[in-house]
């Protein structure tokens, strides 16, 4: 797949512990792009962070959370993020979805796979 040189950035931001039909709703995002085509995912794990509630959720020792942040990001083009909205509608019930243009500099794979 090539991608062209101006795409778009989606992030969204959930916790960790979200769920969607009994899976981590991180983990259903990911699948449901790999489903629709877009170009690949990366699922990041916060070590802390705060969302609209601005409870703080952390890795420290003495605070363990078993609610950390995840950001999930997506680079595409407009059409393939677009046909991801609607299931991201369904299932996100809480935290943030941002959507930024970038300028794509690489996307390749290797042929040994």
């Amino acid at each position: 797949m090539k991608l062209p040189e101006k795409g778009l950035l989606l992030r969204i931001f959930i916790d960790e512990t979200d769920r969607c039909e009994g899976h981590p709703l991180y983990e259903a995002i990911v699948i449901e792009a790999r489903r629709l085509n877009l170009a690949g995912a990366t699922v990041l794990k916060g070590v802390m962070g705060f969302g609209a509630k601005s409870r703080i959720h952390t890795t420290k020792v003495l605070r363990l959370s078993e609610d950390l942040p995840i950001i999930i990001e997506i680079v595409d083009k407009q059409e393939k993020i677009n046909s991801l909205m609607p299931f991201l509608d369904a299932h996100v019930r809480e935290g943030l979805i941002t959507l930024e243009e970038v300028r794509v500099i690489k996307y390749r794979h290797s042929k040994l796979d």
